[in-house]
Formats: C-alpha cells, sequence, structure tokens
C-alpha cells in the first residue's frame, strides 16, 4: 500500500451489500482471477470488464452490509482495486477487507463530490481524498499505525508470514 492512492473512480449508491459485490453464486470459487470477473455483476455490470487497477470504488453509506463473506473484498482485491472510500462501512465488511490488504476508508460526503469516471488521490496518512478534477476533497481520520501496517505488508496473512519467517531467521519482527 502507499500512501498516495491515485485512480478513476467508480460510483455506487447507499446499502451495497455484499451479494451487490459478488453474488453468493460464486461462493464456491476460489481462483480470484476467476472471482474478479464476477465483481458487481448485478449491481454494475461494467465495472468487471472496465475496470483498471488502481481504481477506488465510492459509496455512500452501509457498504458492504448483508453477510460476513471475505469473498466480496477478494474479489475487489483480485480485479486491482485501489481502495474502497464510503461514508460508511458494514463493520465486518471493513475488517476482512484491511485483513485481506484492500484499502478501506470512512469518509463522510465523499459520495458527494465524485461522478463516475472522475480521478481522485487519496492521502493515506494526511486522510483527506480529492476529486482531482474538481478540487474538491473531503478528510477523514487517518487509519491507525497498527491497520497501515497490516496494509502496507498486504494483509494479516502476509503479516503473520512475515513475522514467522522473521523468528525462524532469529531476528526481530
Amino acid at each position: 500500500m502507499k500512501d498516495i492512492i491515485e485512480g478513476r473512480v467508480w460510483v455506487l449508491g447507499e446499502d451495497v451489500d455484499t451479494d451487490q459485490i459478488i453474488g453468493g453464486k460464486y461462493l464456491t470459487i476460489i481462483d480470484p482471477d476467476e472471482l474478479k470477473k464476477h465483481v458487481f455483476e448485478i449491481a454494475l455490470p461494467e465495472f468487471a470488464k472496465g475496470a483498471r487497477a488502481g481504481d477506488i470504488v465510492v459509496a455512500g453509506i452501509n457498504f458492504g452490509s448483508g453477510s460476513s463473506r471475505e469473498h466480496a473484498p477478494q474479489a475487489l482485491r483480485a480485479i486491482g482495486t485501489g481502495a474502497v472510500v464510503a461514508d460508511s462501512f458494514a463493520r465486518i465488511f471493513y475488517r476482512n477487507s484491511i485483513n485481506l490488504g484492500l484499502p478501506t476508508i470512512e469518509a463522510q460526503g465523499v459520495r458527494a463530490i465524485f461522478e463516475m469516471g472522475d480521478p481522485a488521490r487519496i492521502e493515506m496518512r494526511a486522510g483527506r481524498i480529492t476529486n482531482t478534477r474538481t478540487g474538491a476533497s473531503v478528510t477523514f481520520p487517518p487509519l491507525p499505525h497498527h491497520l497501515l501496517e497490516l496494509l502496507e505488508v498486504g494483509g494479516l496473512v502476509e503479516k503473520v508470514r512475515l513475522e514467522l519467517a522473521a523468528r525462524s531467521a532469529g531476528t526481530p519482527a
């Protein structure tokens, strides 16, 4: 994860649940390359084919509600989503995303400053997201150090792998 994330914005509405992110019929898929073909299949059908690495998903309140499945943030990460920014998140989706290394940011009023396709710049440590087309921006509380650390190494599994490797090599993690 970089301190600065820049990408093109995909705008969604409020109450986007995990079934809208990745439909329940795809829960048997474990291959990320296959899973990413079905992201937002109903809610935003052009996303799976049109998304580019680094693109940013912007939404309203309660993003990621519904089931606690990890498939939703896994699919978003697999397609190369640079970050998900919303007015608010379902807690389990938020934590699953961070644990999987997907930057997930709560920024009140973010949806109001973007239109589909606008360019965005996120300053993770400064706590600001800017629409670089219009200059409008909103601030957010920067993520705590321990969550930034998880994102920097690619998620919880990667952090544990690094710590175990450091221990077996006899060096502090």
